[in-house]
């Protein structure tokens, strides 16, 4: 009994690790697609907290020095966690490239931690998803974590029109097993053709602000839902 268990272990150890192989390309290959598609939309956000004269310096506690924004819907137009630049007194912006601009706030939305930026630059606008990924899709988040700038990471959708979770008072998230750290809010969360599907806006975790593979993004219907009515609203 025991070598028939042994055998069968072997076996489906084997089978495990011929399924990775197989798997795993179509992972990357997906990996690489969404990030030549997505990266150039989305941008590093440089916050300067009261008091301070640096991006980065004087950020609140549990609030990461940097975080992540994405350009939607048209040129200049920026998206970002509304807790990133909330307090800040200046926002700079850094592209895939290196390349630093001056941000404007043009709206902070608390209910939903989403906020809007402006930049006098060219950026690419990334695409929508235009229907929410399936549970179980393969999702990839693109964002600034800890700062060391765009970096992607690449997961599943864990689960759907969370709510009440206790973020904020207005919540659709999309949560995912995407690797996401400080520094990642704002970030994109993207489908395979680097679709846009959702904003990187919480991490769930007790004891620390480190990835522990519970990771909620704004979705994409409440993100453009909330960013029309603030685009509505007069200057």
């Amino acid at each position: 009994m025991t070598r028939t268990l042994a055998t069968i272990r072997t076996l489906l150890l084997g089978v495990s690790a011929l399924l990775f192989l197989v798997t795993s390309p179509v992972a990357a290959d997906h990996a690489e697609k969404a990030w030549k598609l997505a990266s150039p939309a989305v941008v590093s956000v440089l916050p300067t907290w009261p008091g301070y004269n640096r991006p980065g310096f004087g950020a609140p506690p549990g609030t990461a020095p940097e975080g992540t924004g994405v350009a939607i819907l048209e040129p200049g137009l920026i998206v970002t966690a509304a807790h990133v630049v909330a307090r800040a007194t200046e926002v700079v912006v850094r592209d895939y490239e290196g390349k630093r601009v001056q941000a404007k706030i043009l709206a902070v939305d608390r209910e939903s931690d989403i906020a809007l930026l402006r930049v006098d630059a060219p950026t690419q606008p990334i695409e929508i998803a235009v229907a929410r990924p399936n549970t179980g899709a393969h999702v990839c988040a693109i964002a600034n974590a800890f700062g060391l700038d765009l970096s992607i990471t690449c997961g599943i959708v864990s689960a759907n029109a969370r709510s009440g979770i206790g973020f904020n008072p207005i919540e659709d998230f999309i949560q995912t097993d995407a690797a996401a750290n400080p520094g990642a809010s704002g970030g994109a969360l993207i489908d395979k053709e680097g679709r846009l599907v959702g904003m990187l806006s919480a991490i769930f975790t007790k004891e620390s602000d480190a990835n522990a593979g519970v990771n909620f993004a704004v979705s994409a219907e409440l993100l453009l839902k909330r960013v029309d009515k603030m685009l509505a609203q007069p200057n």
